[in-house]
């Protein structure tokens, strides 16, 4: 897959752990043969001639869905993701205009979710205005477009103070193509959804392609997953078996090994028969647990769970905590972290692999007391990848956050900027955003 140089400049994303109740990434030069639902089927803007591009009003659909503090961007990571693209259509005398949601307005416009602020952000990265026009479809916007000149880089509002947007309402759908020549997506944050900017304008606007952001996320998390080199490992964590059963489910297919870690280890104990004390249990999934364990033996595949636990006798920071065998955590105790022994037992448990994923955290890692367990095993991935070359992927949510606190991002070789894009990517399924777009 086509990559240029601009591609440099993506990161990662930081967002909140699920365990309980800004550092770029190294990039590899690495690449991967496709599956069959990968990007190289697809065209991308490289794919495209100049001619193609030169005085073209281009629809950009990014991923400026960045945390606020009042009116204050905290971390601006997913713009500097968008600024390659941006900066490549501009170079080709491309009149870019740029479509994105923040957060999620109930009934129309709500001046907090302005997208002004990403406008202001987004012209400082650029070194140019960044025209913020006042809506997202209407004659106000046709003519904000029409009148701009090549090399020009104009932020449609917020799409989502439009219902339609979600719904992927047809005359929206229209009414937002239609200042536009063609469409360009690059918002693998928002690909596993049909909505009207990320699907529903492919159908009024031709060619619809992919930007440099969409094509690496699927290079790696798509690609690597399907044919990376071998042996290949999952680290799976998070709060609940329910929402990661699907994904651990495909990654037993496709995975060698694969480390349990976060709440979810408390089901899977108590699938053992373990007490767990007032762990995090999800009761209605220990049958599916001790399925996921069976599958497991019958493939031959590996699974790790902690042999020690750090446990607590609240959900805080000034609880009282022990270090317990796994198999003997009190009555009245609750685990939040992976022990010591734990993270010895999965540097060996990995240390072969050539591949790995990482997609939840091991414990409550904003808490001091319960973070080490996942700062050990980013410890783990990173010197894996420096010291051996292994491809490292931290597939987005709350790893990217941890990793990203751990200050070894910058070692990893691939850091998703997509949760709920890499979750469905990762359990084998298609991505309406993708699929939508144009067939090389």
């Amino acid at each position: 897959m086509k990559l240029i140089n601009a591609i440099i400049a993506l990161a990662a994303l930081p967002a909140a752990a699920a365990f309980a109740p800004s550092t770029p990434a190294a990039l590899s030069t690495r690449t991967f043969s496709a599956s069959p639902v990968a990007l190289d089927a697809k065209k991308s803007i490289e794919d495209l001639a100049d001619d193609e591009l030169k005085g073209k009003k281009v629809l950009v659909r990014c991923d400026v869905n960045v945390p606020l503090d009042g009116k204050k961007i905290t971390d601006d990571t997913r713009i500097r993701s968008s600024i390659p693209t941006i900066e490549y259509l501009k170079s080709k005398g491309a009149i870019v205009t740029v479509c994105s949601h923040l957060g999620r307005p109930k009934d129309g416009p709500e001046d907090k979710f302005s997208l002004a602020p990403c406008a202001e952000r987004m012209g400082e990265l650029l070194g140019q205005e960044v025209t913020l026009a006042p809506d997202c479809i209407g004659d106000d916007v046709a003519k904000i477009v029409g009148d701009a000149k090549e090399g020009d880089v104009i932020m449609l509002e917020n799409t989502r103070f439009y219902k339609e947007e979600t719904k992927n309402e047809s005359g929206f759908v229209e009414k937002l193509a239609a200042p536009f020549d063609m469409f360009v997506n690059d918002a693998f944050g928002t690909a596993h959804r049909a909505h009207a900017s990320t699907e529903g304008v492919t159908k009024f606007l031709t060619p619809s392609v992919s930007g440099f952001l969409l094509a690496k996320e699927l290079e790696y998390l798509d690609g690597a997953i399907a044919t990376g080199e071998r042996p290949m490992a999952a680290i799976v964590g998070g709060s609940k078996v329910s929402s990661k059963i699907t994904v651990l489910d495909a990654l037993l297919d496709k995975c060698e090994k694969i480390v349990i870690g976060g709440g979810m280890v408390f089901t899977f104990l108590k699938a053992k028969g373990l007490n767990v004390g007032t762990s995090l249990v999800e009761d209605d999934y220990v049958e599916t647990a001790k399925e996921v364990m069976a599958k497991a033996e019958k493939l031959g595949k590996e699974i790790l769970l902690p042999s020690d636990i750090i446990i607590a006798d609240a959900f805080s920071a000034e609880a009282n905590t022990q270090v317990v065998a796994a198999d003997a955590i009190p009555d009245g105790w609750m685990g939040l972290d992976n022990g010591p022994a734990s993270t010895a037992e999965q540097k060996e448990f990995l240390s072969d692999c050539k591949t790995l994923i990482m997609n939840g955290p091991m414990g409550v890692f904003e808490i001091e007391a319960f973070s080490k367990g996942t700062f050990g095993i980013v410890d783990i991935l990173a010197d894996l990848t420096k010291e051996k070359g292994a491809v490292t992927i931290i597939g987005g949510g709350d790893s990217v956050a941890a990793t990203e606190l751990s200050g070894r991002a910058g070692d990893m070789s691939h850091i998703s900027t997509g949760g709920g894009a890499s979750l469905e990517l990762l359990e084998g399924k298609v991505l309406p955003g993708v699929a939508a777009l144009a067939d090389k």
